[in-house]
């Protein structure tokens, strides 16, 4: 640990989280890949958790503040933290999966918006948007840089492509051997400004942009969090570290490599 609580990990603990990671990358691609139009969020539920406890690991979702599910599916003007249940998702639907995993008491936390079928053009772009922003916020870390770069070049990123809200009531997090930790990580933000970003920090990055209003509100079940005016939204999230060579984006199942490189952002995977 060093100030303000913040969790250092040791190369060793680093790794624990590369695997809690592709635990949970692995779940989402195996959920994207299946979702469709008739399937009830329950069942997507059930077929992560299968898949969870098959490679080992076990939920960080599931009796979270008491949370009944092992993701979280957020659909249409649902923002974040939506529960599992007798939804059934329709043609033209967008979902955001929000999963995590443990392996060896270290956490991994990812979060990826997909489109049920056919969705209108402007709904495509804003899944687009949201996606490049987290990357955008990625590639911005730095050794010796601060948390608020991540924050500005994520705010930067969605300003630049249209006139988006940026959900500003929820945030990124540290993350380690809890699934929350200090930091939090702002979606928007000057640069210059927070913890300093050091060797063993892990952080998650997860912007949520609107197509109109960024205002929020949260329904009587206590967990899901929509759009004040039903406009609807979009999420991504992935856990990161900085090495000496770069980042290495631990959710991710080529750790990052592709989309950082065709950033031309320095990969610190291995």
């Amino acid at each position: 640990m060093f100030d303000r609580g913040i969790e250092i990990k040791t190369p060793a603990q680093i790794e624990s989280m590369r695997e809690a990671g592709l635990v949970v990358g692995s779940t989402l691609e195996l959920l994207r890949s299946t979702v469709q139009a008739g399937m009830t969020t329950a069942e997507l539920d059930a077929l992560a958790h299968d898949h969870i406890r098959s490679q080992g690991a076990t939920s960080n979702f599931l009796g979270y503040h008491g949370f009944t599910g092992v993701i979280c599916t957020s659909v249409n003007d649902e923002v974040v933290h939506g529960i599992p249940g007798t939804r059934t998702l329709q043609d033209g639907d967008i979902i955001s999966i929000d999963c995590g995993a443990i392996i060896d008491g270290w956490h991994g936390d990812a979060a990826i918006t997909v489109a049920i079928g056919d969705v209108p053009d402007e709904v495509t772009e804003l899944m687009r948007v949201t996606e490049q922003s987290l990357w955008d916020g990625i590639a911005a870390a730095r050794l010796g840089g601060r948390v608020s770069d991540i924050s500005h070049a994520v705010e930067t990123s969605v300003r630049a492509q249209g006139d988006y809200g940026i959900v500003e009531g929820f945030t990124g997090h540290g993350i380690g051997s809890a699934m929350h930790q200090p930091p939090n990580v702002p979606n928007v933000g000057r640069p210059g400004r927070g913890v300093k970003l050091v060797k063993g920090l892990a952080l998650a990055v997860e912007p949520m942009v609107t197509l109109d209003t960024p205002n929020t509100r949260t329904l009587a079940d206590d967990w899901t969090v929509v759009t004040t005016d039903g406009s609807w939204a979009a999420h991504y999230e992935h856990t990161f570290t900085l090495t000496d060579t770069g980042a290495w984006v631990l959710t991710a199942l080529d750790g990052g490599k592709a989309r950082l490189e065709a950033l031309g952002v320095p990969y610190g995977g291995h």
